[in-house]
């Protein structure tokens, strides 16, 4: 998909076949303002750029403004929050190159996100500023290259595109900058092509080669960003059509280089694609079915633009029969307006024809013609039209400005109120559907009130109910998804895991089997699956899935994590050392791990190993209870050795270090007791045999041990 703009001269539908020089395009198009009834000149920094680009990007803030309260939602844990590439363990070399499991179809997005944790870790504020900038820096670029195309009204036509409420889901969601980051270098590949056009043959050639030079790089790095651009070198050809009225061979030549990368792009993503796909997006239907479902999401992405109502994140499907002729309708009425406007080119219906060329190229890989992930979903999501937008957009912004000038010319306020008042409504229009993202929770609520069928909101608010414990709840969410839509593997995990959680192991097994039968290489279904088979202590049925899950991914920790269990409930801990050592070489901060290896180490006498694992575990994740109360027990344990060496004061300090971490362990009461005895401290060796007694009534040694304090203290009394 591409994003463009729109061409030189004049993109005004209303403009009439003639030779008349045309007006330089100002902002706006608008002379304000006046003073009585005789024009004033404006003043000088009203028709300054800076002034206009300052505007532009405050709209968009304004606009923008509910971010500021937003958070994480759906995939931005996926892509973000929880993606191995950008809190660790992976990161840059993973990112770049096929290994990294996470979303590697836009790298220099990812990159991006990993500079922006170091910067300020996972708070969601700075992220959703930084993706409404790129969105406000976009619509900058656009209004330059309008204004290079000789557009009218180029700043509208940018101001438009930038506050329209379609906008809304790409600007607002963290996870969508790789539309805006892969937008801004895409705009700024045509903004320096068209420079190049636009320099005078043999006049300044060092200029044309800078001005393609850049282009190259930014394309380059507009393709890393997100494979919807790999449209670029078609929307370069309109572009080069628009400037010289025609298309020439030098400048074909030099669109071709754009096509040889975006040809080398285009196999690196389908060879990525073939690897890592599944058999959950596959698109079947029949190339008949596919032509009928092109002309549907054509004409419902162009609706949009006119009607931006009601706009959702996931759309209803709608009936594809290709078996009726009516059926084909859209896409021929799509191929005859085409066809009528390219046989007009030369006319007054030229930009009318750019801008409609501009709007099906860009749209053209996502009208349902070819496979993609997120068909699974819907057909339809507006954030697919967000490059193909600003060709309607500008045209409508060209077209207004040509009305104004020609119906209400000497009314400059009217024209600055009707544009400023369009402007208005949009950007509420955006900053009302802005709240929709703040949270999952709203999300969710949102498409439903919208979409009632939309099985994807239940699976998501029944996973928000299983994280807050209310599994009976969820159960139901997870069961109304599956009735509409069997066939998603991801819920049916999911709904194991809220069987789980309810200790209903034999459905939840039953639920894991059916996503594996939906997605029978996913690693994580096996990890899954092998979970509940070793809570039902079915060791060597959890083993192999686990061992399986480890073949489809060999960089999984949790699967050697996992692994690594089994081999403890086996008896067989130096087999699970190992395992656990995998997973710590992926994943050196996975806290669980080192909690366990822990353990393993504790088990095999290494208590020195065993305490230095606990200590790790802590540092990665401070409120590891579990962790806190096994170090205190190898601290205790510690602590005797200690004691056996005389080292009294060392072994109270790590019983009193394990008590600080877990008060309830007997076993450090007791020691410390004897410990304060050995001290003569008497009064304090009672009350830790008092308490060892309190959590443990039945400790015959911490009973002795306390009657021997309590006759030592007696005879001391007596004997003063």
């Amino acid at each position: 998909m591409k994003a463009e703009t729109v061409h030189p001269h004049h993109l005004d539908p209303m403009a009439k076949r003639s030779k008349k020089k045309k007006t330089t395009d100002s902002p706006i198009s608008i002379n304000v303002p006046l003073t009585g009834t005789v024009a004033q000149p404006s003043p000088s920094w009203l028709s300054r750029d800076w002034f206009w680009a300052l505007i532009l990007i405050l709209a968009v803030i304004l606009a923008y403004q509910p971010v500021w309260q937003a958070g994480f939602t759906w995939d931005d844990d996926m892509i973000v929050s929880s993606n191995p590439c950008i809190v660790g363990p992976l990161g840059l070399k993973e990112i770049w190159t096929t290994s990294c499991t996470a979303q590697f179809l836009y790298p220099l997005v990812l990159t991006t996100f990993w500079l922006e944790h170091v910067l300020w870790g996972l708070a969601p504020l700075p992220y959703h500023l930084v993706n409404v900038f790129m969105h406000g820096a976009c619509a900058l670029v656009l209004w330059r290259i309008l204004r290079n195309l000789e557009v009218r009204g180029a700043w509208l036509g940018a101001a438009l595109w930038a506050l329209h409420p379609v906008q809304v889901e790409t600007a607002a969601w963290i996870s969508e900058m790789k539309n805006t980051e892969s937008c801004l270098f895409y705009l700024l590949t045509i903004l320096f092509f068209v420079k190049g056009l636009k320099t005078a043959p043999f006049a300044n050639r060092s200029a044309d080669n800078w001005n393609y030079a850049i282009a190259l790089l930014c394309a380059a790095l507009a393709m890393a960003s997100k494979p919807s651009t790999l449209l670029l070198p078609v929307v370069l050809g309109l572009c080069a059509w628009w400037v010289r009225r025609r298309w020439y061979w030098r400048d074909m030549a030099k669109v071709g280089l754009f096509l040889l990368m975006s040809i080398a792009a285009a196999a690196i993503t389908m060879k990525i694609a073939q690897q890592n796909g599944t058999d959950e997006l596959q698109w079947a239907q029949s190339w008949p079915e596919r032509l009928v479902t092109a002309g549907d999401v054509f004409w419902f992405y162009l609706g949009k633009l006119l009607w931006p109502y009601p706009l959702i994140t996931f759309y209803p499907g709608w009936e594809i029969d290709a078996g009726r002729c009516i059926s084909y309708l859209p896409i021929v009425t799509l191929v005859l307006v085409l066809s009528i406007l390219w046989l007009k080119r030369q006319s007054w219906t030229r930009s009318y024809f750019f801008a409609f060329a501009y709007y099906l190229a860009t749209l053209l890989p996502v009208m349902g013609l070819f496979s993609m992930p997120s068909f699974r979903y819907s057909l339809v999501e507006d954030h697919f039209q967000y490059l193909a937008s600003m060709g309607p957009l500008a045209l409508t912004g060209a077209g207004l400005s040509r009305f104004s000038d020609f119906a209400i010319s000497r009314m400059p306020r009217l024209q600055f109120t009707l544009c400023a008042g369009l402007l208005l409504i949009l950007g509420i229009l955006s900053w009302r559907q802005t709240w929709v993202y703040q949270n999952e929770h709203t999300l969710w609520t949102y498409n439903l009130t919208k979409n009632p069928n939309c099985w994807l909101a239940y699976d998501g608010l029944g996973v928000e109910l299983v994280k807050k414990g209310q599994a009976d709840e969820a159960i139901k969410l997870f069961q109304k998804s599956l009735a509409i839509n069997p066939n998603f593997a991801v819920t049916h995990i999911n709904f194991g895991l809220a069987l789980a959680q309810k200790g209903r192991m034999d459905e939840a097994i039953a639920e894991y089997q059916k996503a594996l039968a939906i997605n029978p290489n996913s690693a994580a279904i096996h990890v899954k699956l092998g979970e509940a088979l070793f809570q039902r202590n079915q060791m060597d049925e959890a083993i192999m899935h686990y061992q399986k899950a480890l073949e489809i991914d060999p960089n999984f920790a949790l699967a050697y994590n996992n692994l690594g269990l089994v081999f403890v409930q086996k008896g067989q801990v130096d087999d699970a050392i190992p395992q656990y050592q995998k997973a710590l070489e992926i994943d050196p901060n996975f806290a669980m791990v080192h909690n366990n290896l822990g353990v393993a180490f504790f088990q095999n006498g290494q208590v020195p190993e065993a305490v230095e694992q606990y200590q790790k575990a802590l540092k990665s994740d401070p409120a590891f209870v579990q962790t806190h109360k096994n170090l205190g027990l190898a601290l205790a344990k510690m602590g005797v050795t200690f004691l056996q060496e005389g080292q009294v004061d060392k072994a109270i300090a790590q019983f009193q270090e394990a008590l600080k971490n877990d008060s309830t362990i007997v076993q450090a009461h007791s020691n410390l007791g004897i410990a304060f005895a050995q001290k003569g401290q008497a009064d304090e060796a009672m009350t830790q045999f008092q308490e060892a007694l309190r959590l443990q009534p039945d400790d015959n040694a911490a009973r002795i041990n306390l009657a021997k304090i309590k006759a030592m203290m007696q005879q001391k009394a007596a004997s003063h």
